[in-house]
């Protein structure tokens, strides 16, 4: 469907791809994986028309429409939270006016046999067979449903967007990309600034899409989970793997395996070859054997290996000084902001040595008790060190706290204290900064490498509490991995908010689950706790309270709460089985146009329109595809509609 055809392009004479060309199919799940730097987000923006290469095109067919998320946008202001997610729908709002118009018009009108009637009543069929295919009905249906599965409740939905963090802001935006239902979805690390129900809620979305989905992330199981091809950009290079990023993995290094043993036999060949002309060349004899030798290799195709880039970060943290048997102790701990409590009657400890997760749905307090154990805000209730407890934090925008204006070796220079100030290259040069890069202004940096200047200012003060608020973001999986071992070898007290599964298990210890303002402890890594949360589920507890509804005494009447929610399935049923409808009246349609178009193509003199062959067969891949979507469409509404059912019983 997309074509990327000999693709280069370069930045400061560095080139980020050579020659590249891609194939992107209609339902293709891509995850381009690739160092931080590799050119993935240049990829996207290529594609998007917003990064121009310097050689080579992208090809997308007309009528193809693709949705963009980029790591960093500006939401706008002026709305509430329901305003702005309804604009996904611009075009459904616009076809319902032009409707409303051509109806207008036509009610006026009694020259029913006029062109210039027939012309309104296509014109009225093609938009409203139009606003079907959009599901224009179920706008307000579609909106809550996506914004609630991205973590905002209810009480939100009033809410200016002006009010919510920058994370949450990130929400909105990519609750608008996946309404506006386009053909092929970008994202660029949608993951970052999602809890681990929105994760979820979000690989099954992108799982059951019908249209492509090309996105960049770090976490292994939410690529696993949602694609089903892997496209790695590797020192100007794409490698196109059809298979989730596990099997992906495995595959690279089996290819690698087998190019270098392919390679290493090539070049016994050659060498055993060429020893043999050289000790014959001379010899009549052996005249005929020598130049078929030479006109062997002349016609060899030499084999290579595909290069790969190796550089990884060095991490080890210094020895943690010795502190007391008690790290933290919080014991009636409030958190507000103005009226808002955040945290209420927190009770907590952490011991020395214990690693532990604070996880939970964004907003509920995580890093404000990151914050407070670091000292840096206020709070009420008691709050204790231990005896000679040193923290490090690392925050979840350290990356955008940094100087743009100072160089990379200024930034750590300004923080760096006694002997380590003399060894400062050589800890740069372990987070992949060396020769000319130290001295690169930190606002020319990607996402990445702010990153891991970041937490190279980690590494010059030693410390016994490591607080680290979502330390992945923006590192690439290699990179991850150096930080998790190092973690894992780091004798101090940690303590890590994160949402990647894959970064947490078997790193820590206890989880600590923050919700509704509250702190509950979970003993146990990870899986255990995830384990736990599916019986203990917000979503699943809603459920059991709503099944635990009685009826009153005599068993005859249903509480009003039971009768609301049979009313509110009912309407859902209602409304999916109107959908059906409207997909089974399309597919008519559609069958009716694919079946003229048969005789067309079976009878091409016949075809009195003058329509070019190359537009007939144009418009008939179109119809497929269109027919293809509608199936599946009808074929979901199906599933949905047996589901709603088996709930309502």
């Amino acid at each position: 469907m997309i074509s990327v055809d000999r693709l280069s392009v370069s930045f400061g004479g560095n080139a980020v791809f050579r020659q590249v060309s891609l194939l992107i199919g209609s339902r293709d799940k891509i995850g381009l994986v690739g160092r931080n730097g590799a050119g993935k987000t240049t990829l996207l923006k290529v594609l998007m028309n917003l990064q121009h290469p310097d050689e080579g095109k992208v090809v997308v067919p007309a009528g193809i429409r693709l949705g963009y998320l980029p790591q960093q946008m500006v939401v706008g202001d002026s709305k509430t939270l329901m305003e702005e997610a309804g604009t996904a729908f611009d075009e459904i709002l616009l076809l319902e006016r032009e409707i409303g118009e051509i109806e207008k018009q036509i009610g006026k009108r009694t020259d029913y046999e006029s062109e210039a009637y027939l012309d309104l009543i296509s014109q009225l069929t093609d938009k409203t067979e139009r606003f079907h295919l959009l599901e224009g009905g179920s706008r307000d249906q579609k909106i809550e449903q996506v914004l609630s599965g991205l973590g905002f409740r209810r009480s939100d939905f009033g809410r200016e967007t002006c009010e919510f963090s920058g994370g949450w802001r990130m929400r909105i935006e990519l609750a608008k990309t996946l309404l506006r239902s386009p053909d092929v979805i970008l994202l660029d690390e949608p993951t970052n600034h999602l809890d681990i129900d929105s994760i979820r809620w979000l690989e099954e979305f992108l799982h059951g899409y019908r249209g492509g989905v090309i996105l960049i992330s770090h976490d292994r199981a939410f690529l696993d989970r949602v694609t089903n091809r892997t496209v790695e950009i590797s020192m100007g290079n794409l490698y196109d793997y059809r298979v989730p990023y596990s099997a992906f993995v495995q595959l690279r290094r089996e290819r690698r395996e087998q190019q270098a043993a392919a390679y290493k036999n090539q070049q016994k060949l050659i060498a055993d070859t060429n020893a043999f002309i050289e000790r014959f060349r001379y010899k009549p004899t052996k005249a005929v054997q020598v130049q078929s030798r030479i006109r062997m290799l002349e016609k060899l195709e030499r084999l290579t290996v595909d290069g790969e880039d190796t550089s990884d970060i060095n991490i080890r943290f210094p020895p943690a000084p010795h502190s007391g048997s008690f790290v933290v102790q919080i014991r009636d701990l409030r958190a507000r902001y103005g009226n808002h409590v955040v945290l209420d009657q927190i009770d907590l400890s952490v011991h020395r040595g214990e690693k532990v997760a604070f996880v939970g749905r964004n907003g509920e307090g995580k890093t404000t008790l990151s914050r407070i154990i670091a000292g840096e805000l206020p709070y009420e209730g008691t709050f204790t060190y231990g005896h000679q407890v040193r923290t490090a934090y690392f925050a979840q925008n350290q990356d955008e706290l940094l100087d743009g204006s100072m160089t990379v070796f200024e930034t750590v220079d300004r923080v760096a204290a006694g002997e380590i100030r003399h060894r400062l290259r050589d800890v740069l040069g372990a987070f992949l900064f060396s020769g000319d890069e130290v001295d690169k202004k930190v606002s020319v940096l990607s996402g990445g490498e702010r990153s891991r200047l970041a937490m190279a200012m980690l590494l010059l003060t030693p410390c016994n509490l490591l607080i680290l608020d979502e330390p992945t973001n923006h590192l690439d999986m290699r990179s991850k991995d150096v930080l998790k071992q190092a973690l894992l070898k780091y004798d101090g007290t940690l303590i890590v908010v994160s949402h990647d599964r894959e970064f947490l298990d078997k790193l820590v210890g206890k989880v600590f689950e923050f919700s509704g303002g509250k702190v509950r402890e979970h003993m146990g890594g990870i899986n255990d706790f995830l384990n736990k949360r599916n019986l203990t589920a917000l979503a699943d507890l809603e459920k059991k309270e709503n099944a635990g509804l009685k009826c009153d005494i005599t068993g005859k009447s249903m509480s009003r709460q039971s009768f609301i929610l049979k009313k509110q399935a009912d309407r859902e049923i209602r409304i999916i089985e109107n959908q059906i409808r409207k997909t089974e009246e399309n597919i008519g349609n559609l069958e009716s146009q694919i079946k003229r178009m048969d005789s067309l193509i079976e009878d091409p003199a016949g075809n009195t329109e003058g329509s070019a062959s190359h537009d007939l067969y144009g418009n008939y891949a179109i119809l497929q595809d269109e027919m293809n979507r509608e199936l599946d469409r009808w074929e979901s509404l199906h599933r949905e509609l047996d589901r709603k059912k088996s709930e309502r019983k």
